[in-house]
């Protein structure tokens, strides 16, 4: 697998080097801004317990929420694909969009519109200073990978980390199976 930049719409694969940093051990994290002043993204495999409703009991809607990453973690992020039916929205890369008209998306889960598969919820998000990224990557803790719109929204996406570790493949292939605790091996 060649050696990708951190660009945006791109996956940020956690190398099996970082196993004792809880917030990103395992991580698979959506590059939704990266500019020469700073790399925002969320990360894609953390489920949280809650769902929306939880959170604002004024929508009705299920939709589970995941954690995006340990910065403003009181804050909600969402990631969709449905430009069209919310304004505002930023483009991420190849049919993947941040953010838009919150009052039009809270209108579209109150009337059930929108599918689980059309947008992901995040608490918090994950975010790099200037040139910090790109040091977190040439000291192996990351490396970068292409990225499909059904990483992002697959209702099922708890093997994703163990995927891309296989797919790296060589030395990666002996930590695709090992225990998410490798004190438990």
């Amino acid at each position: 697998m060649p050696h990708l930049k951190p660009l945006k719409g791109r996956l940020l694969i956690a190398e099996p080097s970082i196993l004792n940093d809880s917030s990103f051990n395992r991580a698979i994290i959506l590059i939704t801004e990266h500019t020469d002043s700073n790399s925002i993204g969320f990360i894609l495999n953390r489920p949280l317990e809650y769902t929306i409703q939880d959170l604002l009991p004024e929508i009705e809607c299920n939709f589970r929420v995941y954690q995006g990453g340990p910065v403003e973690q009181d804050n909600l992020y969402f990631v969709h694909k449905v430009p069209n039916l919310i304004p505002d929205s930023i483009e991420v890369d190849n049919g993947i969009f941040w953010g838009g008209n919150f009052e039009s998306l809270k209108f579209l889960l109150n009337n059930g519109t929108l599918e689980k598969t059309d947008i992901r919820f995040f608490l918090g998000y994950s975010g790099w200073s200037k040139h910090q990224l790109e040091d977190e990557i040439n000291i192996n803790s990351w490396f970068v990978s292409e990225n499909d719109i059904e990483n992002t929204f697959s209702e099922e996406n708890s093997t994703l980390w163990k995927n891309k570790i296989l797919q790296k493949g060589g030395d990666y292939k002996l930590w695709a199976n090992a225990p998410s605790d490798v004190n438990l091996n």
